[in-house]
């Protein structure tokens, strides 16, 4: 019989001391959801459930939530408890919006299921913690596993951090530039504008007269603008991932931005393929799932052509020289790892190496884009204020007396 699939609700909950509690939680069905706010001593009295495409990643688990599971269980399976009383225990101390999941891990476990068939029915985990999870049940080394997996969730989110203040410096000026340039236009420019118009003998300067009406158009159809802004900050919020993809195509053409991009890139496919590797995943296999966490069209071509010669029998250290957009001193590396019969720590050393590449990048690349972003906010705002000041130092000499 089929589970059915977990769903958003927004809840109202009364609390132990008589008061109301608002807020967004993922469950299979309301009575699971009632359940688990039982849990936390809440009673739930109404529920609205949300629609999929207004919470399209509503069942995911944070990496930071990831890392904090993994590790638990790493601990308490380190110690010699069993696999079904760790996860009760780790269900108690990890987030609430976590709770519900393991909750569903422990029941699949305690009904026979194995520990990797229960993350895969969770449809949270992604291939390479399941895959990692099923070598160690092979090789009975579950804890060591979860130890992996969460050093691996704390470098990639760590990574993930980086790259949310790059874009978030960006996105706070481009906003403030666009509030201040409505209410200049909206609310500033036309009363000046009926002051200046109002004067006899004055000629305005054909920018300021564009300056004017365009000010003056958005006065009259004031709702209708703001409405235009709302409704394109929503469309960008619903299409975020096909938005982000042409931006981060936008991006790979960029010299600086490219190769933040390829170094972010390279470090994630080595973190996976350090974790996969040390779950005792078979190279090749190894190489299908971490091209998963490639973007970049030419190294993801590149990484699926040595997975198909790996495959029918080429040697891996003739193959790697292929990848041309790996720098040369990886591949080198990668070289001497494969001979030397080690490339777990290959993997580890180059994900720890390129994880500090992009900070040092991400840095460099903040320091150039700040005074770009100030620029390009004063030629915004600066040109609206020009095209008012000009006319109004001129004024005296355009006055006749």
């Amino acid at each position: 019989m089929s589970r059915a699939a977990p769903a958003s609700f927004l809840y109202l909950a009364a609390t132990a001391k008589g008061g109301r509690s608002l807020g967004l939680r993922v469950a299979p069905s309301e009575r699971a959801l009632a359940a688990g706010l039982r849990q936390d001593r809440l009673v739930l009295l109404r529920t609205w459930r949300l629609p999929s495409w207004l919470v399209p990643a509503s069942e995911k688990v944070t990496l930071k939530d990831q890392a904090h599971l993994h590790n638990q269980l790493a601990i308490l399976l380190h110690r010699g408890v069993p696999l079904v009383e760790s996860l009760e225990v780790t269900a108690s101390v990890v987030t609430p919006k976590t709770r519900p999941l393991v909750e569903r891990m422990r029941e699949r476990v305690a009904a026979g299921a194995s520990f990797s068939d229960a993350c895969r029915e969770s449809r949270v985990f992604d291939a390479v913690t399941i895959a990692v999870y099923e070598s160690a049940e092979r090789t009975g080394d579950l804890a060591g596993a979860a130890k992996q997996l969460s050093s691996t969730a704390k470098r990639q989110q760590a990574m993930r951090d980086k790259a949310s203040v790059l874009l978030a410096y960006p996105l706070i000026v481009l906003s403030i530039s666009v509030v201040v340039t409505l209410v200049m236009l909206i609310g500033i420019v036309p009363q000046i504008a009926d002051a200046l118009q109002g004067l006899p003998n004055v000629t305005l300067p054909t920018y300021t007269q564009v300056v004017l009406a365009v000010s003056a158009f958005m006065k009259a159809n004031a709702f209708l603008v703001i409405g235009v802004v709302i409704g394109l900050v929503v469309l960008g919020i619903v299409m975020r991932r096909e938005v982000g993809g042409v931006i981060a195509g936008f991006a790979r053409r960029l010299p600086m931005l490219k190769d933040l991009l390829l170094a972010q890139e390279n470090a994630r496919f080595f973190t996976v393929m350090a974790a996969m590797a040390r779950g005792g995943i078979p190279l090749a296999d190894a190489l299908g799932v971490a091209t998963g966490a490639l973007h970049d069209p030419a190294l993801m071509k590149q990484v699926r052509r040595l997975r198909q010669k790996l495959i029918d029998g080429g040697v891996l250290s003739r193959l790697i020289d292929g990848v041309s957009a790996w720098p040369l001193a990886t591949r080198r590396l990668l070289i001497a790892a494969d001979r030397a019969g080690d490339l777990e720590t290959a993997f580890d050393g180059l994900s720890e190496d390129l994880a500090a590449e992009v900070e040092t990048k991400t840095q460099r690349l903040l320091a150039v884009l700040e005074p770009m972003l100030i620029v390009g906010m004063f030629l915004v705002i600066g040109s609206i204020l020009l095209s008012i000041l000009i006319p109004l130092l001129t004024l005296p000499n355009q006055m006749e007396f």
